[in-house]
């Protein structure tokens, strides 16, 4: 499949909108800096074009295949993931001590964009992958850390998260799965887990499950769920392999999407011989998960993004290559012209575009605040953490969301041809739906939000909304971003009331919970707003820098609009204007019409009789 990607924009998010040079200057990322990370991203473009983007179809043709319990990939597929391992990708933003690259946690973010766009189904195994070494580098013993984490990291071994079990879905605390103490240190696990993403395959020599389980003296419910690690094969003293260690695939699913990624049910101890290590404290295990699943969050969204910006850049191509009809201003006897030029074309277009745009900013400000919580110390560290406690659920359920959505709108493009196989939005469509589903539905992340993250966070939430209400009023006077600027005020003003009154309402906690995903949605929608606004004025001002440098008289359109078909700097500059100004006026009165009915206190779903 030939995968493109918007590198350009990539690029004005991390080094033009972003405070890169400040969160390099706290010294905890060793020797990089924008030049070394620059040429970081364009090597992870490479390998997006030349090693993952060749497989993702073959991956989704051919699918993971499972006989005598074990699972076979295309050789596409080992072919990407050894690349992205032997070049130190899996762990490029964990430690140095463990062979991680120890680059900033926003770039890893841009590579993961470039990489899932590619090939959705194969990138998961690396997310998995480095957040089970997370996990046991923060909260394993020493021999755990030397036996797992570098061999995680460098992508020798895989790993999973294993939570769900066929009676216990999003409710995790009726997990049934045993852990026995064996009395040398280890126990011994047995239970069957399902939906477990790149629980078997041939990729590499072995598997590292995190799996929750019950001790013998468990409570009931979540807090009696301990984390345990789980080789596929035994681990010697040295590091070297050893037996089997009774961890059998059972079957694999046949979904609808990522056909390339096993998506297993594993047999635990079914006969007797399931060893494994206590990670953590004794059930402390939905902690410690917790920990890992919320990295894995912050992936989703920026895999939702990346589908979405794929689906875009496959569409606008097509677009340009694909003539029908002539074009609307033209007279009845007119030759037809590329569908790029049709208004209601453009508009799916450019509409995907901007909310790519949007997605992305959310994400990468999401990495970037993790990354800050890094690195700082005391209260800047609390601050940075808490926005990235209230921005996690947003970025997963709002980029996923709306990106399901923009490779809708990019398959329209394509007319019928959209709906076949010989073109790439099909697929795409298919394999971005999970998105909303995996790493805890949508519906929870916004239960989440609204139940714990908006009272708890309280404080970090006003400081958010208040940067984007300081964007509203800086620009309000804007003679080219000011009635955008108005829109997003209008916006953060209205959604400023339904977050301090709905709560206070008699039947304020129904409100909350009956438009949890509406809430959500007006927040994803304000902060899309707000940074696409930031990075306009910014692109504003490096536009007019290249009109006052090539001499053209300001306010002359024809010899701006032939600047803007010669030179593709200010193309892009311009376009980054434009996506605010359409972002703001055909997003955010959406906020309006989402408070509408909560406000009113409509709660007809609730009434109704199913």
């Amino acid at each position: 499949m030939d995968f493109k990607a918007d590198l350009r924009d990539l690029r004005f998010q991390l080094f033009d909108w972003l405070p890169m040079d400040e969160l390099l200057a706290t010294g905890g990322f060793g020797d990089w800096d924008r030049e070394s990370l620059g040429m970081t991203l364009d090597e992870a473009y490479k390998i997006a074009q030349e090693r993952l983007g060749p497989g993702n179809e073959e991956g989704d043709r051919t699918e993971a295949q499972l006989a005598d319990g074990q699972v076979t990939l295309p050789e596409s597929s080992h072919d990407g993931y050894r690349t992205v391992a032997e070049g130190g990708w899996i762990g490029c933003a964990n430690s140095p001590e463990y062979s991680g690259l120890g680059m900033p946690h926003t770039v890893g973010t841009a590579a993961t964009d470039l990489f899932a766009g590619a090939n959705l189904s194969v990138t998961l195994v690396f997310l998995l992958t480095r957040g089970v070494g997370e996990i046991i580098e923060r909260h394993g013993t020493d021999e755990l850390r030397a036996l797992f984490c570098e061999r995680l990291y460098t992508g020798h071994w895989s790993g999973t998260m294993c939570l769900t079990e066929p009676h216990a879905g999003s409710d995790v605390g009726a997990s049934t799965a045993r852990a026995e103490p064996l009395g040398n240190g280890r126990y011994q696990v047995s239970g069957e887990k399902i939906f477990i993403t790149f629980g078997e395959h041939d990729l590499t020599d072995n598997i590292v499950h995190a799996v929750l389980a019950r001790l013998p003296d468990a409570p009931s419910g979540t807090r009696g769920l301990s984390l345990f690690v789980i080789p596929k094969v035994r681990v010697q003293a040295d590091g070297s392999l050893g037996e089997p260690n009774d961890v059998r695939c059972a079957s694999i699913e046949h979904k609808l999407g990522i056909h390339g990624s096993p998506t297993c049910s594993i047999l635990f101890g079914s006969e007797g011989g399931c060893e494994g290590y206590l990670l953590g404290e004794p059930h402390g295990g939905m902690r410690v998960m917790f920990e890992m699943m919320n990295s894995a969050r912050i992936e989703v969204g920026i895999q939702g993004t990346a589908v979405a910006a794929a689906a875009h850049q496959a569409a606008l191509a097509y677009a340009r290559e694909r003539v029908q009809s002539r074009r609307w201003s033209d007279g009845r006897d007119a030759d037809p012209v590329a569908i790029v030029e049709h208004p209601d074309v453009r508009r799916m277009l450019f509409t995907s575009d901007a909310f790519v745009q949007a997605m992305r900013a959310l994400a990468l400000k999401t990495s970037y605040c993790l990354d800050r919580s890094h690195v700082e110390e005391g209260e800047a560290a609390e601050r940075y953490a808490a926005y990235v406690d209230i921005l996690t659920p947003i970025c997963k359920a709002w980029c996923s969301d709306w990106g399901f959505r923009v490779t809708e709108w990019c398959l329209q493009v394509y007319g019928g041809y959209g709906y076949s196989k010989d073109y790439p939005a099909e697929q795409y469509l298919r394999d971005i739906k999970i998105t909303s589903i995996y790493e805890g539905t949508n519906g929870i992340q916004a239960l989440d939000l609204v139940g714990r993250k908006l009272r708890r966070q309280a404080d970090a939430v006003r400081q958010l909304l208040g940067e984007a209400a300081g964007t509203a009023r800086g620009l309000a006077s804007d003679p080219t971003l000011g009635p955008s600027a108005r829109k997003l005020g209008q916006a953060l003003e209205v959604l400023g009331r339904v977050l301090t009154e709905t709560p206070g309402k008699d039947d304020g906690p129904l409100r909350l919970v009956l438009n949890a995903v509406p809430i959500l949605d007006m927040l994803g929608h304000v902060l899309g707003g707000h940074h696409l606004l930031e990075q306009a004025r910014i692109a504003g001002d490096r536009v007019r820098e290249i009109v006052a440098a090539k001499g053209l008289e300001d306010g002359d359109a024809d010899a701006y609009r032939e600047l803007l078909q010669s030179d593709a700097d200010a193309a892009f500059l311009h376009n980054k204007v434009q996506a605010a100004v359409h972002f703001a006026h055909r997003v955010l009165p959406q906020v309006e019409a989402l408070a509408a009915p909560i406000e009113a206190g409509e709660t007809a779903a609730i009434d109704a009789v199913l």
